[in-house]
């Protein structure tokens, strides 16, 4: 049985719908969790396959295999991923910053804007974003904010949010994945997982023939009105295509500058067969 790690964030939802609203063939077992325990389980093998955080690709490239095809990104404001604060960013020099454990991808594309980007030195802190409700009350100048938590919340009277996926593509004029299903490599070759890939396929035809159905449906899972959530849906992204690469391209980069990956890092894909298409060619550009 394969074991695929599942997003429990709504983003996630859209390539998923057929598996959570049909539930999963027998061969495939769903496991949910937030981003950072989905990467934890992968390394620890406690999952086979799951939409990891971009960056854990990166740190552990060598034992990872990309599933082609499959991504969460957003080509311009993402609307989940929030920092909130009490000044403006260029403001945060050595200022106390508060970044969610449930985060992994998020947190590095926050330093990559404040450290890169603006040339600044804050001070970072963790934080658990299910029970600690306001870090800028407790005295941070800023709080990142991920997922559905980010979607639900307004910022408090007098405080500034700005969008990492806008901020992110208003700098460099690229998408940005935030995740890509990622398989263990001692996995690549299994049969189950070249079946899966076409499940996964079929699964986002499917979100995408029902969308405003499944949001009507779904909406209360996530604490969002069913609009909400259907306009959530259709402003994300989630084919790797050749510009989302580039974009993932330019985030290794900008990660290894800053010690989050290696500064040289090939792509290595799942070999795919579809029931229809044949063999998955592979990308373009297979090495970044």
């Amino acid at each position: 049985m394969l074991r695929l790690g599942h997003i429990e964030y709504s983003n996630c939802f859209p390539v998923h719908a057929r598996l959570i609203d049909c539930g999963p063939p027998p061969w495939l077992r769903l496991l949910p969790g937030v981003p950072a325990r989905l990467n934890a389980a992968l390394a620890a093998g406690e999952i086979d396959v799951a939409p990891c955080s971009s960056i854990e690709y990166a740190r552990h490239a060598d034992r990872y295999r990309i599933l082609p095809d499959f991504v969460i990104g957003s080509d311009g404001p993402v609307q989940s991923i929030i920092v909130e604060s009490d000044r403006p960013l260029d403001g945060l020099d050595e200022a106390e910053v508060a970044v969610p454990t449930a985060s992994a991808t998020s947190v590095v594309l926050l330093r990559i804007l404040l450290e890169t980007r603006l040339g600044l030195r804050p001070r970072y802190r963790w934080f658990d974003q299910a029970t600690e409700q306001d870090p800028i009350a407790a005295g941070a100048a800023a709080a990142l904010r991920i997922g559905d938590v980010a979607l639900r919340r307004e910022p408090a009277p007098g405080r500034r949010a700005t969008d990492l996926g806008a901020a992110w593509n208003e700098w460099t004029g690229l998408p940005f994945a935030f995740a890509v299903w990622q398989a263990s490599a001692d996995r690549a070759l299994d049969p189950e997982l070249a079946q899966l890939h076409a499940l996964l396929r079929d699964s986002r035809a499917y979100f995408g023939a029902r969308v405003t159905e499944l949001a009507r449906r779904h909406a209360t899972l996530f604490g969002l009105s069913a609009g909400r959530l259907e306009r959530y849906w259709q402003s994300l992204t989630y084919e790797l295509d050749e510009r989302m690469r580039r974009g993932l391209a330019r985030f290794y980069e900008c990660a290894a500058a800053l010690g989050e990956g290696p500064a040289s890092l090939p792509l290595r894909w799942t070999p795919t067969t579809g029931p229809d298409t044949g063999p998955t060619p592979a990308p373009a550009s297979p090495d970044v």
